[in-house]
């Protein structure tokens, strides 16, 4: 049954007559006639009496309310259709690490808020890797993370290199390792740390480094928020390994130190002595057909350079 068949059979229904019929919808009357009979076929029923004036068959009569819907519905589709095209969706959803949620988002909510102020922004800070599932899912239209090249493969994945930042150590003023203008990996390893949960880049990655030293990482506490991981460090004992972007305001807090770790053994690239992690955006083909959505990822990849300058001014944009 084709879209065609159900206009057809509600023009000969509103005219009374297949040469109207055929006129209304720009078609032949042979083309109408062929269009009625093979939706009789497929329906197993003639719908029509033929006479000098066509008239419904009882068969005709009951499939007139479904058909007059199926006709709506299929307007309606090609409304939202357009509309989406057109830029004209409800809202945008975007996944996105803590760190971005609280340096480059919001720059570009305000500058994309002027230029689409109808669609509703729903931003959501999650794991790299929990952030990527819901954009696979259909969850979210992008997803602004730390770089994951197992959950980006695919043909219809779109990934923009946004930067590269080192990671650093927090720790509590009147820790042992603030006396270290930059931390030695052998001296990093003695202290116990806190972690973020599963399902969180910064976790793997720092798993993944300490299984190349062939080191146990001590991980005594999962936490989530970057609030949270300030709050526990500065009690004292423990550490924690966080992004760059996750610590430019520190300095304002007398209870907090953060230094750099030194570079692993020589015999390694620069690359693989040093830790950092590489932020991306994350989206799919199809979803950049969509303005709002090509225009907020245009925004990001606007705005993350001078994001970047703002918080290490070593960093030329």
């Amino acid at each position: 049954m084709r879209i065609e068949q159900i206009q057809g059979f509600l023009a000969v229904v509103k005219t009374g007559n297949f040469g109207q019929a055929a006129r209304e919808c720009g078609i032949t009357q042979s083309t109408m006639s062929r269009q009625i009979q093979a939706l009789e076929t497929e329906v197993g029923l003639p719908l029509f009496h033929r006479s000098n004036q066509v008239k419904l068959t009882l068969a005709g009569e009951r499939f007139l309310p479904r058909a007059r819907r199926i006709e709506q519905e299929w307007r309606n589709i090609l409304n939202e259709l357009g509309e989406l095209r057109e830029g004209k969706q409800s809202e945008l959803c975007v996944a996105a690490i803590h760190s971005v949620c609280s340096t480059l988002i919001p720059p570009v909510v305000q500058q994309f808020y002027r230029t689409y102020p109808a669609v509703q922004l729903r931003v959501t800070a999650l794991g790299s890797d929990r952030a990527l599932k819901v954009l696979r899912d259909n969850l979210v239209d992008l997803a602004i993370v730390m770089h994951n090249r197992f959950l980006t493969t695919g043909a219809e994945m779109v990934v923009d290199p946004l930067y590269e930042e080192s990671i650093q150590v927090l720790m509590a003023k009147t820790h042992p390792l603030a006396a270290y203008g930059e931390i030695p990996w052998l001296e990093l390893v003695r202290y116990p740390q806190v972690v973020f949960k599963d399902g969180y880049g910064m976790q793997r990655l720092v798993q993944e480094r300490f299984g190349e030293l062939g080191v146990e990482l001590k991980a005594v506490l999962e936490l989530n928020t970057l609030d949270a991981f300030r709050g526990v460090v500065r009690q004292g004992e423990l550490i924690a390994l966080l992004p760059q972007s996750a610590l430019w305001d520190v300095e304002q807090d007398p209870t907090l130190a953060v230094r750099g770790i030194g570079e692993l053994t020589p015999h390694l690239r620069k690359e693989e002595r040093l830790l950092t992690r590489q932020v991306v955006c994350v989206t799919t083909q199809d979803r950049l057909d969509i303005p709002p959505i090509a225009y907020f990822r245009q925004l990001v990849q606007q705005f993350a350079p001078v994001c970047r300058a703002a918080l290490n001014p070593s960093v030329e944009v």
